[in-house]
């Protein structure tokens, strides 16, 4: 029998990372446990419906990924990586 407690889908997790000056929502998703989360982005409407239907609990701060040095080589996020990795400037 293992000592890690059941996976629960039932717990569902959001965390607003940011509000849009056009109205849409950037948002970070997470079924089950906080620190396995996904990044969405949607209009503000469509938004608060996704949270209602799916009974979110809000969370202050980053939804935190797994914690030690090998699992931190994975501690990215799209947000991240386009503000830090991907930026590219056009020089010609």
């Amino acid at each position: 029998m293992s000592n890690t407690p059941d996976f629960n889908t039932n717990l569902k997790f959001v965390r607003i990372i940011e509000t849009h000056t056009n109205g849409l929502v950037e948002f970070e998703f997470a079924v089950g446990e906080p620190e396995l989360f996904v990044e969405l982005l949607m209009a503000q409407a469509p938004f608060d419906e996704f949270c209602a239907m799916h009974g979110v609990i809000p969370t202050e701060g980053r939804l935190q990924p797994a914690q030690g040095i090998q699992e931190q080589e994975w501690d990215w996020s799209l947000r991240a990586a386009r503000e830090q990795h991907l930026r590219h400037d056009n020089k010609a």
